[in-house]
């Protein structure tokens, strides 16, 4: 139980920091145009998805107190891009069974509505089970060291999806339940840290979970990425939207 709690703490901590993928590679130009940066105060915070042109769903943990800003159609987040949509946050929506450690979801409602262009794209929500070994993506700003460096550029990493039995060998006494879907990546670091928190893992051009949290190391197969499976989620999803 302690480790479980000195975990929770570390990825809920470093998400306030901002998004890091280590051992990626540069994304190519808004090939990934459903990708949302949360800010604050022009800082980066924790990745999401577009699902919809006012909708963008992240992570619970992601939530804080002040309104984010949300960017759209970026891809380096420091460069004057034309292609760029800015938004406000006007209501955070997190799972009602949000505990901490599961269920870790959150829908934010925009201040106005997106215009779809080529930069910026609504993703699909993956239906079904993901299979053991699924070749997904996912992708954030950050970290790419695990050190503080920085990228000019969105990254992206592969990620190779495991059985629930094998990730839950590997966290051993961290609770890992059916609401939830791991990945490690092709090497021996490469993966996401927790502060990529709300981006979505991408399989077969679907968003099939939200980034939840990382073990001490960034990218260590021996305590797997862990997502939110999004599928275990669509019926209250669909609710949120249809209701707003």
């Amino acid at each position: 139980m302690a480790t479980s709690i000195l975990l929770l703490l570390l990825f809920i901590f470093n998400g306030a920091d901002g998004s890091h993928i280590v051992g990626g590679r540069d994304a190519v130009t808004h090939s990934r145009p459903y990708m949302t940066s949360l800010q604050v105060r022009g800082r980066h915070n924790c990745g999401g998805a577009l699902v919809r042109q006012d909708f963008v769903l992240t992570a619970a943990h992601c939530e804080i107190s002040r309104p984010y800003t949300v960017v759209l159609g970026a891809d380096s987040l420091t460069a004057n891009e034309a292609t760029k949509q800015e938004f406000t946050v006007v209501k955070s929506i997190p799972h009602p069974d949000y505990d901490g450690h599961g269920n870790d979801i959150m829908l934010l409602k925009l201040n106005g509505t997106a215009q779809l262009t080529d930069a910026v794209q609504l993703i699909s929500l993956k239906r079904g089970r993901l299979s053991t070994s699924s070749q997904c993506i996912t992708a954030g700003w950050g970290d790419v060291g695990d050190n503080g460096t920085l990228p000019k550029r969105l990254q992206e990493v592969n990620v190779t999806t495991l059985s629930q039995r094998g990730c839950i060998r590997r966290w051993r006494n961290v609770p890992i339940t059916r609401e939830m879907v791991c990945g490690i990546g092709a090497g021996a670091l490469q993966g996401f840290c927790s502060g990529d928190s709300g981006g979505p893992l991408v399989c077969g051009g679907a968003a099939a979970g939200v980034v939840s949290f990382s073990g001490r190391r960034c990218g260590d197969p021996r305590t797997p990425d862990v997502y939110t499976r999004i599928s275990s989620f669509r019926d209250w999803i669909a609710s949120v939207l249809t209701n707003n």
